[in-house]
Order: C-alpha cells, then structure tokens, then sequence
C-alpha cells in the first residue's frame, strides 16, 4: 500500500491538500522536517500517513489530554491502531497500553512530554523500534514563544536516551521567523525539510469592533446565529463568571470554562460543548488548545489578548472544516490595563535568569503593543497579520472589517507635525496619555504637577480633544512616524520617518470610517463567503437537515462528538452526489473503507428513503461548482445586512468624462476618478492605490537613503507618461514627486474600467 491509497482508503480523501505531499515524502526518504501550516491544513496526515508506513512505531509529542483524546478517537474511527499516554490514564491502564504498543498493536502512540522521562516509558521505549517522533505544537519547545512549555525541553533528553535516533518531524501553525529558527536549533533537526505553506486562513473572517457595551454586543450576536456553535473568550475568570451569568439570565445556556472551576466541572463543561448540547462557551484562554471541534462558526474575544500569536490561535478555533466562519474582536483601551497588569503578575519560570525574565517581560510588553496597532489599524486585518508572521498578504482582503468599510480621508499633516514637536519637547520621558493630554490643554492634576503648562505644546491641538490625538499619536505610530520603547512604560520618540513630515516631503492622513446606517441584522454568515450548504436547493437543505440529525443520533449512542462521524462537508457531498450503493458512497470526500464499514448503510438507507432511489440535482449550478461549494459574496460584518459596495471601477461611458489635464499628482488623480463613480454603489480609490499600482507594474520604485524615503520614476515608466517634478512644501522646502501626464492618466483611467 503506497501513501496514495492510505489517504483514500483510512481518510477518504482523493488528493492532497497543499504542502502535505512534499513532507510526507521527506519523511519517508528518512529526512526530518518543520512543517509551518495553518490551523485546517491537514499537519496531522503529514504525520499519520508515513506512520503507517514505517516498521516501527510513531511516537507523537503533544501538550494536551484533549487534544490526544480527539486525536486517537478520530484515528481509531478511520480504522487505526492508536492509543495516548498521559496523567488521566492510572498506571495500570499505562502499563497495559505499553504492553501493547511493545506488541505492535499501534502504529501511533501520542504521548505528553512529562511521560518522556517515567521509569516505565523510557524502558518501553529503548527496547521498541522507534521509527519516527513527531513535535505538535512545536512553537511550545521555544523560550521565546508566546506559549513556552518547560516541560517540551524533556523531549531532547529522551532523545539522546535512545539507542537510535528517530526521525523527527514537528509542526506548528503560529510561529515567526525567530520561533521557526528556535525550534530546528533546541530540537536538533538535521538538515530538515523545512516548509512553510502560509498563515493565511481566507475562510475566516476578521472584525474589530468597540461596542459601548460589550455585553449587549455578544448578547445579540449569539441570537443572531442561532444553533452556531461559538467561543466567547475573556481576560479574566471574573469578566468570565460575570458574562456567563448574563448569558444565562437572557435565557441562553452556554458552557463555561476557567482555570476556577473543579477539574470535573471543566471536563463535562468541554464535553458538552464538543458534543454540541451547548453549542457556546464562554472561557479564558486556558479552554481550547486541544480542542479539535471543525464546526466551530464564530470566535469572539471579549478583551484583547496579550499577543498577536495568542489572537491567531485562539481565533483559528474557528472554522477548521473550512466553512466561512468570523472571529471578532471588541476592543476597549482599558483591554491594555487589564493586559499590562497580568503581564506584571504573570508568575516568573524559576528556570530562567533574572536577565531572561527581564527579557521576556520586555518581549511581552513588545507583543502587547503589536496587538494593539492590529486593534487600531485602519488597514487590512488579514494582511496585518499575515506580515506580522513574515507573510506578505495583499493589501486588501475584502473579508475583514477594515476592507468591508468606507473610510474618510483627512489631510492632519500639521496636526501630526504638532504631535512631532510635543514629542522632541517631552524629550522621551512621557507616554501618550500625557502628551495628548498636554496638546489637548488638559488640567488633570498630574499634569499640572509634571509642568505640562509651561510647554510650548500645550493647549495646541485643544480644538481636536484627547480622544481624537490619540488617535493621531496612534496612527503614526502604527505607521512609523513616530516610535515608543519596548516596555511596560511605552515612552514615546521619534522614529526613523519623523523627518517626512517635518521636512515637508510627506503627507500624514487620518483614516477615520464613515459612519453609515445600519440596516436590520440577518442571520448570514459574515464572512463574505458561503456556507457549503449553500449550494443546496431547498430539496438538498432538506436532506442535509435529516443526514445531520442520524449523524446526531449516532453520535450520541456511541458517545462520541458528532464531527468524527462524519463533517458538515462531508454530508453536504453526500446530498451533491447522491450515492446509493458501496462504489458511489466510497467517491463522497471524507468517506474511506473503515468509515463506509461502520455508518455507510445508515446513511445510504435515509439518501435511499429521501430520493425514493431516483437520481434528482439538489444543488445549484453544475456538478463541478457544487464540489467547490459556492464563492464570495461579500456580507458586511456582525451579521448586520446592508449592500457591500463593489471595489471601484468605471463604466465607459463614465471614464469618457474625466479631465484630463498636463499633469497630476497621484491624490489629485484619486480626487478626479472618484468624482466620476456612483458612491452609493462603488466605493472609493485612492493615491496610495495608484502609486501601489504603479510600482508593480515596474512605473516607479521606493528607494531609501540617509534615513530618508522616497519615490523614482523608471524607464517604463517614463514611457508610460510619468516624470518627476519639483514641489514645495508648506514651509518652503523643495523636493521632488511623482507627476501623471496626460499618457500616463489614460493609462490609469484604463485600469479601472469595467469589462
């Protein structure tokens, strides 16, 4: 049997999926391998598969009871030998599952990594033949990552107990650069097979939200989905019992999970919100790491989280059957007091140095600031995060909050160069609270006490409020033109972009949304994109309703979580092909030999019973769209109904219109398109898409020299109409930008012209 027909005949699955081919092979040929792959990619086959493969045993390294458990229930459904190892097993039970495993039982043991240095497992593992050990969750093996395990540091020593060393593979979905180099040089992986397939999950969608009353925001979402299943998580067990309570008093029955609770009431809580008889739960981030629930719709985070790499995690609960699904996050300025103070408390790990501990404390201040430019960003979501993790993501996704909204655009470069001279006149001392309020004319005692009136910036952007210049002082933050130090403190500074705009060379925007009008809520996915089932007619809705309810009944009989039976996709394929004997089930993807064994005639009597055996189309649209299930449609967020404008374009008859004139700079031109478009249905364009537009197409290139930025015009680009000329600020400096003639603003107008 080759990996080929394992995949078909134990998964049911016809083709790999991106990324997975390329280490199983590297695996097989003896090499290890890191594989960086995104929550729902598939990391387990990576592994799973050659270990069929291999004489001897795969030994399986992961940091959680549930996440075993999950694993070994969905590998034993597929018809596969495994078994776990850890603390809720009592030592017969262990000694039992050893013995077996020495007896060649099964191929796959996971295993948590305190058991790797116990007595009884190192003596079954010297005398086992060890094929393979596979790292999940590998970022837990670095100091410097966001969710650092001490106890992953066992796995080098059991390795260097062994007489043979293994094959190592390890895997992890939320590492940067730093993290992926830290987890090769403490495992030791020789000359790996080192893949990154991407963080992007473009089946999730991302919202920031900052209701005035978050309760009532997470109210009215859960009855807006009703039936979805959701994480709602909370900074504290406090805020977490407090919200709980309210959920309950509204007449809905969610779950509840925290680190207060006894280890029994967490474990029939987890259960019943796995085996969905109460579809919401409501946690801290202690809930939810071995957690491999495919049909979870939402995730929302009712406080900020500490880190970028803690957001993606726990966000990427959400939608791991690949169906649209929305992670949202209501952010309040307060979120970074509760962040800064658990940071500050959070208990020291008495095997670091008082220097690492410094260190790392410093570290997680940096990551806090992060998540908070993410919450504050007027820019694309996904592809803030994208980069944060090293990806270059496009500019915009059109399946986030950010990209769904209109934004107004206002020239605040005298404002932000206002902001600049309070900054130098601070001399680095203070944050932003102090320096907006001393622009913004404060009298709060504190102040007055550090001589704030004296300043020459005081009282200078009173017409704008506080609020509003940190907002400022934010934004240019988050766009480099100002910086802050790494710490708890966040003094600001100036940054290496400062001289743009007190020199005269470069224009600072506010991007501030439009407030519109919210129509009536539906009950519609957010995301953008369609559910699988909608690609089903009435008539296949109707199926699928009743092959979910005999999924739920088997489930509950054998007690098992209704998504290893069978997923959503799964049976929305079955209503697609209608399968009626062994054959045709045997081609629906998700169905393989061992599965068709234990529930195919179930469901191939109701598809029977429901067709009277007759062969019906109960999809839309032909049989290839159906197996791709449906595209984007563009839904705005929160479930709020209203109709998304199309991104900009130009009819014909409209471009016929425009001015075109000797020259423009790109803004102007911006100015002259969107005067030209119908702005209840077409959103804007801008001067900074002309000019991204521009530079790749090759037109025009970003330079960088003695700390300073600045754009040059090639020579395709001069061919296309573009040329350099001189510019004067508004205190008389000279510089040089890039102007459109009128070849180049055919050219541009041609861009956007509809087909």
């Amino acid at each position: 049997m080759d990996k080929h027909e394992i995949l078909k005949k134990y998964f049911g699955y016809s083709q790999f999926r991106k990324g997975q081919e390329t280490l199983i092979d590297a695996v097989l040929s003896g090499r290890d391998v890191l594989g960086v792959m995104p929550t729902g990619a598939g990391k387990s086959l990576c592994y799973q598969i050659p270990a069929l493969l291999f004489p001897g045993i795969t030994l399986v390294i992961s940091p959680l009871i549930s996440l075993m458990k999950d694993q070994v229930q969905s590998l034993n459904q597929a018809g596969i030998h495994a078994a776990y190892i850890n603390s809720s097993l009592t030592e017969n039970q262990i000694a039992k599952a050893l013995k077996l495993a020495a007896k060649g039982t099964y191929k796959i043991i996971y295993v948590a990594p305190e058991r790797l240095e116990t007595y009884g497992f190192l003596e079954f593992a010297r005398h086992a033949e060890i094929s393979m050990l596979t790292v999940d969750e590998a970022h837990c093996i670095s100091q410097w990552g966001q969710d650092f395990r001490p106890s992953y540091l066992k796995i080098v020593r059991f390795m260097q107990e062994l007489d043979k060393r293994p094959i190592v593979s390890a895997f992890t979905a939320t590492a940067t650069e730093n993290v992926q180099e830290d987890i090769i040089c403490v495992l030791g992986l020789q000359e790996p097979e080192f893949l990154v397939t991407g963080f992007d999950r473009s089946n999730l969608y991302f919202a920031v939200e900052t209701p005035k009353k978050k309760d009532d925001y997470v109210l009215d979402y859960i009855k807006d989905h009703p039936g979805d299943s959701g994480i709602i998580y909370c900074a504290t067990r406090k805020s977490t019992d407090s919200l709980y309570e309210k959920m309950q008093a509204d007449g809905i029955l969610p779950a509840k999970y925290h680190a207060g609770l006894g280890k029994e009431e967490r474990r029939e809580n987890q259960e019943d919100f796995v085996y969905d008889r109460r579809p919401v739960m409501v946690a801290t981030n202690a809930f939810g790491m071995g957690i491999d629930k495919s049909n979870v719709r939402y995730v929302i985070h009712y406080n900020m989280p500490q880190s970028l790499e803690n957001y993606y995690q726990e966000a990427g609960r959400a939608g791991r059957d690949g169906e649209p699904s929305e992670c949202i996050l209501l952010y309040s300025p307060q979120d970074i007091m509760i962040n800064q103070f658990l940071i500050e408390n959070k208990e020291p790990n008495p095997e670091f140095t008082r220097e690492e501990l410094a260190a790392i404390q410093e570290r997680d201040a940096e990551r806090l600031r992060i998540m908070n430019y993410y919450c504050l960003t007027s820019n694309c979501l996904r592809a803030y995060i994208l980069n944060y993790f090293g990806e270059r993501g496009k500019e915009t996704c059109q399946n986030c909050s950010n990209c769904q909204k209109e934004f107004v655009e206002t020239d605040m470069t005298e404002e932000a160069v206002e902001i600049i001279s309070c900054v130098k006149e601070l001399r680095g001392r203070y944050g932003i609270n102090v320096a907006a309020g001393t622009l913004a004319g404060a009298r709060r005692a504190k102040l007055l006490e550090y001589g704030m009136e004296a300043c020459k910036s005081y009282g200078r952007l009173s017409k704008l409020g506080e609020p509003k210049i940190k907002r400022l002082i934010n934004q240019m933050l988050v766009e480099g033109y100002l910086d802050s130090t790494k710490d708890k403190y966040a003094l600001l500074k100036l940054a290496a972009r400062t001289d743009e705009l007190t020199e005269g060379i470069g224009k600072f925007t506010l991007k501030e949304a439009e407030q519109l009008p919210q129509p009536e809520r539906k009950q519609d996915s957010a995301s953008g994109n369609r559910r699988k089932s909608d690609i089903l007619n009435s008539r296949g809705l109707e199926l699928f309703d009743r092959l979910r309810s005999l999924r739920s009944e088997i489930a509950r009989q054998e007690a098992l979580p209704p998504y290893i039976i069978f997923s959503d996709k799964t049976l929305v394929d079955m209503c697609v092909r209608l399968p009626f004997g062994r054959q045709e089930m045997l081609e629906v993807n998700g169905v393989g030999e061992h599965k068709f064994q234990k529930y195919g005639e179930p469901f191939l009597r109701e598809i029977r019973e429901y067709t009277g055996e007759e062969k019906e189309k109960l999809y839309f649209g032909d049989l290839e769209e159906a197996s791709r299930y449906g595209r984007k449609q563009g839904k705005p967020s929160g479930g709020k109904a209203k109709t998304a404008k199309a991104d900009f374009f130009l009819t014909r008859n409209q471009a016929g219109q425009f001015p075109y004139a000797q020259k423009y700079l790109a803004p102007e031109l911006g100015e002259k398109l969107n005067e030209l478009r119908d702005p209840e249905w077409v959103k804007k364009t801008s001067g900074a898409e002309i000019i991204r537009r521009s530079q790749e197409l090759g037109l025009s290139e970003e330079k960088a020299a003695n700390g300073m930025r600045y754009r040059v015009v090639t020579e395709k680009g001069e061919e296309a109409g573009l040329f350099l000329g001189t510019r004067i600020s508004k205190k008389g400096t000279e510089y040089e930008d890039i102007y459109y003639g009128e070849k180049a603003q055919r050219m541009v107008v041609e861009w956007f012209i509809s087909p």
